[in-house]
């Protein structure tokens, strides 16, 4: 009967390490839906083993591109084994069909183009007969380690980091299926304009006045100032409205996770709340009553 002495990995120095500190790993419903889709391929003892090595930040390098994940991982050996995870893109014609149902969308449409991921997004896919998440077939993975398991702990440390990314990211899983952020918008915006029927007119408005609330202002102070003093309204006809906003925190949803933010809590979450206290507490103050 043979036997060896279990490896342990080369301590890290400033590697990439998971929030997550016991338990699950991902914070939000489509991270947890990442990890649970890859479980459901029969991998959850082989992913076990990869959750210390996340955990430890065994992951020093790390890099999305299109329908591909390269990364960096350090085992026992001197060397840092080299990672791949290929995912297979949607082609171009198949994420028009998927953003004319989102367009379609008004609501939705806003929520995404504010960084906000709908939990409806994965219907969407579906009556396009697509799937936001990648099926077993559509995965391949690389490492350099000897081990023959597939995946191995290194590939599943970097499924792990990837799935926490995406807790400050939503758009690198559309990102990883084909689309980056900025052609995702482009498209969505396109959809904006005037199509046929009033229904088509009606949803557009309602994208332009939500996406008004999360636009940034990019007038600084500074250079307002040469034209404050111009507006000469009376005081009697200057007016307030105090009114909640249609999406919660979507400037922050929008900009997302800071890259430095490693803290447990979700980055996003914390700051949804906490501009959900001060909107409550200020209806509270403005009307002295609780909204409605």
């Amino acid at each position: 009967m043979s036997w060896y002495r279990p490896s342990r990995p080369r301590k890290v120095k400033d590697g990439i390490r998971a929030r997550s500190r016991r338990g699950k790993i991902g914070s939000t419903w489509w991270s947890e839906r990442w990890i649970s889709t890859l479980e459901s391929f029969g991998w959850d003892n082989r992913l076990e083993r990869g959750r210390s090595y996340a955990r430890k930040g065994q992951v020093i390098e790390f890099k999305l591109s299109s329908g591909q994940v390269e990364a960096k991982v350090q085992g026992s050996r001197s060397k840092p084994y080299s990672v791949s995870i290929k995912v297979k893109p949607l082609s171009m014609e198949q994420w028009e069909k998927v953003l004319d149902v989102i367009g379609s969308q008004a609501l939705f449409a806003a929520k995404l183009l504010a960084g906000e991921m709908p939990h409806e997004v994965e219907d969407l896919f579906k009556s396009s007969n697509l799937t936001l998440f990648p099926s077993e077939e559509e995965i391949q993975t690389q490492c350099s380690c000897p081990d023959y398991a597939n995946p191995c702990k290194h590939i599943a440390a970097v499924y792990y980091i990837l799935a926490e990314e995406f807790d400050r990211d939503p758009f690198m899983i559309f990102h990883l299926r084909g689309i980056s952020k900025e052609t995702m918008m482009t498209r969505l915006r396109e959809r904006r304009a005037p199509q046929a029927g009033e229904r088509g007119s009606s949803n557009i408005k309602l994208l332009e006045m939500i996406e008004q609330e999360i636009e940034l202002d990019q007038t600084s102070l500074k250079d307002s100032l040469h034209v404050f003093w111009k507006v000469r309204k009376p005081l009697d006809q200057f007016s307030v409205s105090i009114t909640e906003p249609r999406v919660t925190a979507a400037i922050i949803k929008r900009l997302g996770e800071p890259p430095s933010w490693r803290e447990p809590e979700d980055f996003v979450k914390l700051m949804e709340n906490l501009c959900e206290t001060i909107t409550r507490r200020s209806l509270e103050t403005a009307y002295q009553r609780a909204p409605e």
